[in-house]
Parts: C-alpha cells; sequence; structure tokens
C-alpha cells in the first residue's frame, strides 16, 4: 500500500490542488492529512477544503491540528473520515488518530492537556484489529525528538504521545506542528515522519511491503 502524506496547509487551496495532482501521479492508494488544515478558518472552510481531496475517490484520513476548529472531529465529510480518536483498517494497516496540540502558548483553537492527550489515543486504539502494520497520524509530535525541536531549541511536543508510542510500539507515526522540524527520527522501532509544511510544497510518500520505506518531496506552486 502507498500513502501520500501532507500536514500544515494553513487554509492554502494551491497546495491542497498540488497535494491532488502528487497524490493522482504517484498513484496512491490512501491520502493522509495531519492537521492545520486551515488557518484558524471556519468549519466551512475545513470542509470545502477537505472536499478538494476528495475528487480522486480514494480513501482520506485527517485529523485537525490546532490552528482548525475543535469542531471538526464530529463533522463528516463525505469521502474523508476524520480519524481524532478512532481507529481505521485499510488492507494490513490499521490506522488511529490523534489531533490537536498540547498547550501552547498562542491559545490556539484546539489544543489539550497530556491527561486529554492519553485519552484521546487510549480511546482510539479500543477497536484496533490484528493487522500487519500500525500506523497513527497525530498533528503533534512526540516529545523529546528531532521533530518537536523548534527554532529556539524547545521541544514543544507531546509527552503523552511519546509514553503511547514506547508503549504500543506503533509502525510509524506521520505527524506535523512544528514547520522547521521536517524530517525523520525514530523512538525505539517505531518511525517518525514530518513531510514538512504542505503550505510550502512538502509532502512524503510512504509505501508498506516487506519494509517501510518513507521518501521525502517537495512540488512548486
Amino acid at each position: 500500500m502507498k500513502l501520500i502524506v501532507g500536514t500544515d496547509f494553513h487554509g492554502n487551496k494551491d497546495s491542497f490542488e498540488v497535494f491532488v495532482s502528487k497524490a493522482e501521479e504517484e498513484d496512491v492508494d490512501v491520502l493522509i492529512v495531519c492537521g492545520d488544515i486551515t488557518n484558524f478558518g471556519t468549519l466551512e472552510r475545513a470542509k470545502n477544503l477537505l472536499s478538494l481531496l476528495t475528487q480522486l475517490r480514494l480513501p482520506v484520513l485527517f485529523v485537525p491540528g490546532n490552528c482548525d476548529p475543535p469542531s471538526l472531529v464530529v463533522v463528516d465529510v463525505e469521502g474523508a473520515l476524520c480519524l481524532h480518536g478512532k481507529s481505521a483498517t485499510y488492507g494490513d494497516i490499521n490506522f488511529i488518530g490523534l489531533g490537536g496540540s498540547p498547550n501552547t502558548p498562542f491559545g490556539t483553537p484546539f489544543e489539550m492537556s497530556e491527561e486529554e492527550i492519553g485519552e484521546a489515543l487510549n480511546c482510539a486504539v479500543k477497536n484496533v484489529t490484528d493487522a500487519r502494520w500500525f500506523v497513527l497520524l497525530s498533528h503533534a509530535p512526540p516529545y523529546n525528538t528531532k521533530l518537536d525541536k523548534t527554532f529556539s531549541g524547545f521541544h514543544a511536543g507531546s509527552l503523552s504521545i511519546r509514553n503511547f508510542i514506547e508503549e504500543r510500539k506503533p509502525s510509524i507515526v506521520f505527524c506535523g506542528h512544528i514547520h522547521e522540524a521536517k524530517g525523520k527520527d525514530r523512538i525505539g522501532r517505531t518511525i517518525l515522519v514530518n513531510p514538512g509544511p504542505a503550505r510550502h510544497g512538502y509532502y512524503a510518500l510512504a509505501s508498506f511491503n516487506e519494509h517501510v520505506t518513507v521518501e521525502f518531496r517537495s512540488a512548486s506552486f
């Protein structure tokens, strides 16, 4: 199975259109969006942007980011499934999701305490079945990794996400949130991937065969 992964679109319509174009070009099976669909936008704006991704009639799995309206977690968007606190299985991959972020100094729309993050992860994993691969879609990265380090050197990730990874050992975690932390890391055997902000043309491709392989790509628009 082949996935295309994007995050931090921040309401840029062109970046959604490029993402769809690359998904078609790369012949992927599933589109993954790790939050910040809007830039402090409305629920209607989020739904309109997500609808751009469903035109390929492929599964679209997403979680909201901290700059998205929290109400997005309970809204059905035809062709796109919000995985916050939920699970879904496609082929031999179990997906679970976590939206929002830990509390920030900025008071963004969708923030949670570490306790709330832990509860959402525990809720998401309840119905996970016995598939070959286990994938976490999260807007926020785990704490104390290459992917949660800000320009100032501060680690802004979630300790609850890290604890979950150490305990449940997902195959791979896709995340975003920290724009400058594009890249790859590991916690034990779990691969961690931040594709970089889609609003700047970044995305990642992940293939699940004998092993998981990840390629970082960029597109101009």
